[in-house]
This record gives C-alpha cells, structure tokens and sequence, in this order.
C-alpha cells in the first residue's frame, strides 16, 4: 500500500466555499475547490488506493488528478507505511516571552520617545512603528537611533510626510548610521522623487495619499502574512493586538492608536502601569474564529484582524466586538472581492467613524 504524507509545513485552511493551502516554508499561497480537503483528509487515514476507491469510476480520474497536484506542488511525499507514527505533525502553539512585542507609536516630537524606551524595553518590545507627524530630517533619525541602541528594540519602521529634501543624498547619508531602522514610508508624495533602488539597507516608498489613523485596518491580499510566527499566533490569538501597544497623538496609550479605549497618558501614566489596567489584555485572545463571517474564510489566519474599525453587528457574551473588520470587501460565501467603502450595508458603520470623507476619495 502507498501512502500520501503531506509535509508539517504544509497549512490547510478550510472556508465555506474553498481552502487554502499555505506553504509556510515556501510562503507560497494556493486556492483550491473544497473538495480538494475532502481527498486531503481521506489520504490522511487512508492509503492512496483506498482513498480513490472511495469513488466511482467516473470520479476517481478526479482524485488521481488531485493526487498529482499534491505531489506536482511538492505538498507532499509517498511512503510504503502509513506515516502518523513516523511523521508527526507541526504544533500550531505559539509563544514569545517578550511582554508586549510590537508598539505602534503616533507623536509629533521626537523628544516624546524619551518617556517611553524604557518602558519598550522594559517590556522586551522588539519591533515599533514610528508615525512622525512633523518634518522628519537627518538629526530625527539619528536621535532614534540613539535612544533605542541599547534597547531591546531591534526593528523600526517609519511613516512620516513626504517633503523635497527626501532625496537620494538624504538616504545616503543616513545610510550611514541607520541600524535599527528598516522601512521608510512616506505619504503625500505626489510622484516618486526618484528610483528606489536595491543598494540601502532599508525599504524606501512612496504613497501620494495621505496617512492618518484611519488608514488602520485594510485588509487586502498585499497585507497577508504568510510566515510561520503570524500564521501560528493568528490561530491562537488576535493577529493585530496581540502583545501590541499603541500611542496615539495626543499621548494616550491604547491596544491600538485608532481604537478609542485610553488607559491613561504617557504625561502620567508608564506603559507598565497601563497594560496592568484589567481590560487592556480584553482583546488578545479573540482570534478569527470567532469573528463573524472571518470564521468560515480561508484567509482567516494570514490576514490581519482590526478592532478600531469594525462593521459594529456582532457582540459576544463578554462585551467584545466580534463584527467583521470594516474595511474588509472580501465575502467568503461567494469567493468574490469588492469594493468595501461602496457597500450599502456598511454605510451605518461608516457614518458612526465618520469616514464619509474617506469614502469619497476612494
């Protein structure tokens, strides 16, 4: 007898109307009919000569096609014996011993990170986004570099407002001394001032439209994460406030800058103190799962969630938002994309966030 083995790095997730299968070695993606998962899990009990005798003459071409896909796409090998006590499958568990692992940190003053990288540290924060809303120049880089050298911060991602001088000599110049800093974003950029090229050793780009909390929360195939780490902590966990701190303009530190919910102001209030409040931690748990019309979509475990803006339907027994994120066009039921700010029933939702304006650009 010969048995299928589908590799432990191989992830299946089942929708409504499909699966899909995710590569997570190869972070390779693939939509299938759901009655692909249907033969995936017969060969997984089965022998392959047993699985295809499952179905009628007619059918079984079918499965033998299947069955060529599986090995075609390497998702898979071919043994004599059946493979469960040979070939354990991946745990799907996840931890990190960091306290919170990623911050999301909206100022208008560089000196503003002076009240909080400690606390970051404090807490083993190891990746933040800086929004800099002011004019960021050479003497703003250097300085966060400066105070997060001895931090345990080692990824930084900046967002900030186009201006001229963001020109080739200017990310040569910081080139020299950017370690921790990975990506530059840049928004109100009318066109692209120059050709970005592969020398920096940071990500450079530029968007023309402009960047505020309200862009929070998109979900788009672009923004898929298909690594092990999100994929494993969107099984187990929110996939965007897990472990995540935010602070907003005006100082208030909250799971995310876009969500309304402050436990307390960074003016008198440490970082440590707020993530004690007992309602901080409300929404780490709350995975996609048990989100609605998220629960039976194949794309459940590498999307992003978002709390901030959500279609405001659904509440569970404890109090949380368990609505479909808001800007979300996605409909699992029908495997169709759309325009998510056009949809009709999303219009109270809208209004409620006062994104009418938003809605009109797009």
């Amino acid at each position: 007898m010969n048995y299928f083995n589908l590799f432990s790095n191989v992830f299946i997730t089942k929708g409504v109307r499909r699966i899909l299968i995710n590569d997570l070695q190869r972070n390779e993606l693939e939509l299938f009919p759901l009655e692909f998962n249907n033969i995936i899990e017969d060969l997984n009990e089965k022998s392959i000569e047993d699985t295809i005798n499952l179905y009628d003459t007619e059918s079984q071409e079918f499965v033998k096609g299947y069955i060529s896909i599986l090995l075609d796409k390497e998702y898979g090998f071919i043994t004599k014996n059946n493979w469960d006590k040979n070939f354990p499958p991946l745990s799907y568990q996840f931890y990190t011993p960091n306290t919170i692992t990623n911050a999301y940190l909206e100022i208008d003053n560089i000196n503003t990170l002076s009240k909080v990288n400690q606390s970051l540290s404090n807490l083993g924060t190891e990746y933040i986004v800086i929004h800099y809303n002011n004019l960021l120049g050479i003497s703003d880089i250097k300085f966060i570099e400066q105070i997060f050298k001895n931090s345990s911060v080692i990824s930084i991602e900046i967002i900030s407002q186009y201006k001229e001088f963001h020109n080739e000599l200017f990310f040569e110049i910081i080139e020299d001394f950017c370690e921790r800093i990975y990506s530059f974003s840049f928004y109100d950029c009318n066109k692209t001032p120059f050709k970005v090229k592969d020398k920096y050793k940071f990500t450079i780009s530029f968007v023309n439209e402009k960047i505020n909390k309200n862009s929070c929360g998109k979900v788009d195939l672009r923004y898929f994460n298909t690594n092990t780490p999100k994929v494993l902590e969107a099984i187990n966990y929110n996939s965007c406030l897990h472990k995540k701190i935010g602070i907003d303009i005006n100082g208030n530190i909250k799971n995310c800058p876009a969500m309304c919910k402050s436990y307390g102001n960074i003016k008198d209030t440490t970082l440590e103190k707020a993530l004690a409040h007992p309602d901080f931690k409300k929404y780490w748990n709350l995975t996609k799962d048990e989100i609605e019309v998220c629960k039976d979509c194949e794309f459940r475990y590498i999307c992003t969630d978002c709390r901030a803006y959500t279609e405001r339907t659904h509440t569970n027994a404890e109090g949380l938002d368990i609505s479909k994120p808001l800007k979300c066009g996605y409909n699992p039921y029908t495997g169709e994309w759309q325009e998510w700010s056009t949809n009709p029933l999303k219009e109270k939702a809208i209004k409620y966030y006062g994104m009418e304006e938003l809605v009109k650009k797009n």
